[in-house]
């Protein structure tokens, strides 16, 4: 498998045209689906209307998800794949399923992330560009020590720049995660960001 170029504008082909749509939008929603007990599904809207899918399954050895145009998974687009079976700090390759070249890694911080959850962002070569991290640590101890009815915000930042604002809207009965999009598409690959919200959803997730 060989990386890409993290510019969405050279890699998308004519076959991912819906995929370009949903990517345009300024903002997205993923929801995870309520009373699933063996594993999870997603969905992410624009608007009220859902335009990508994905599902975790139980009780597999290595992460493997798949982000999908139908909610029949079907047509598949993202690929995420940990490399470790343990997803303490695990490093998860992100996938470009049509092309089968890799886009980006994600790489969690164990250690770190009992306090403030840290995401380290790679580019497809594995050159760090940035971070995903918990937005405060005061916030972040009160999650894990008083309440876990707290909203976790998270910021993907590159370059030392925010160019995502991932921010879980309170619901005590699923994770529900706003994705808000910072910067044009041509600066930073969306389907990144994407990839990155879903392992939040799967990973973090639990802690809800």
């Amino acid at each position: 498998m060989q990386p890409e170029s993290i510019s969405q504008v050279q890699t998308l082909t004519a076959n991912h045209s819906h995929l370009i749509g949903v990517l345009n939008n300024p903002e997205l929603f993923m929801k995870r689906k309520i009373l699933k007990l063996i594993g999870k599904k997603f969905r992410f809207l624009a608007g009220d209307q859902p335009v990508l899918f994905a599902e975790q399954k139980g009780f597999k050895w290595k992460e493997e998800l798949r982000i999908c145009l139908d909610e029949e998974l079907k047509k598949p687009v993202i690929g995420i794949f940990a490399r470790q079976i343990i997803d303490f700090s695990a490093k998860y390759d992100v996938v470009d399923l049509e092309t089968n070249q890799r886009i980006a890694v994600f790489e969690r911080k164990g250690f770190q992330s009992i306090i403030q959850d840290t995401w380290v962002v790679y580019d497809a070569w594995e050159r760090e560009i940035g971070q995903i991290k918990e937005d405060h640590l005061i916030l972040a101890l009160v999650r894990r020590f008083l309440s876990n009815l707290v909203p976790q915000n998270f910021d993907l930042t590159v370059g030392g720049a925010r160019a995502v604002d991932l921010k879980q809207t309170f619901n005590p009965f699923t994770y529900d995660l706003k994705i808000q999009f910072l910067v044009p598409p041509e600066q930073f690959d969306r389907r990144v960001a994407i990839a990155g919200a879903l392992l939040l959803g799967c990973i973090e997730g639990r802690q809800n």
